[in-house]
């Protein structure tokens, strides 16, 4: 696990439009995203295949608030953990280098699996979770779900899950 580099960015790309559930964003952003916060995201390879990524920045008006705007986990690496050892890396690494404090994120009311994800992070580092709509439908518009905010924190102790191998390929997956 690491920060990731422009070279990742069309990989990026591919896996969130994979994932089903993103708004994906053009390859350029990504390839952006990548230059300019990469110390505030984070991706995971499995040999030379990305195996996920967290984008991420820390909040101009709230320097110590980590904002994770996109959590993705390839079809061949989920259900494994992979996500939270992301997340745990990741906060971990803005927390010792950057002074961190707050995760924040927005999630859609039908979005379980990130749901879980915040909660069992709150969980896991002892820290409190609020939630509140950042963002209405009638905002949003187009029939779009609220955006939830989950604020968690302040977080006051090491963070849990940092690293660790990824789980390996399933042996009929390998391509």
């Amino acid at each position: 696990m690491g920060s990731p580099s422009p070279a990742d960015g069309g990989p990026m790309e591919r896996l969130a439009r994979e994932s089903g559930g993103l708004d994906v964003n053009s390859r350029y952003a990504y390839l952006l995203w990548c230059r300019d916060f990469a110390a505030t995201s984070v991706v995971a390879r499995a040999g030379d295949r990305l195996a996920g990524f967290i984008t991420g920045y820390r909040r101009p008006a709230a320097p110590d608030t980590l904002f994770v705007w996109q959590v993705a986990v390839g079809p061949d690496f989920r259900r494994r953990g992979l996500a939270s050892r992301m997340l745990g890396h990741l906060a971990g690494t803005v927390r010792a280098d950057q002074g961190v404090r707050f995760v924040e994120a927005t999630v859609t009311p039908d979005n379980k699996a990130s749901m879980h994800l915040f909660e069992s992070f709150a969980k896991a580092n002892g820290a409190d979770l609020t939630r509140d709509v950042l963002f209405s439908e009638h905002e949003l518009g187009s029939g779009h779900e609220p955006e939830v905010l989950h604020r968690i924190g302040p977080l006051a102790r090491p963070i849990g899950k940092r690293g660790g191998p990824l789980p390996a390929v399933p042996r009929g997956d390998r391509s």
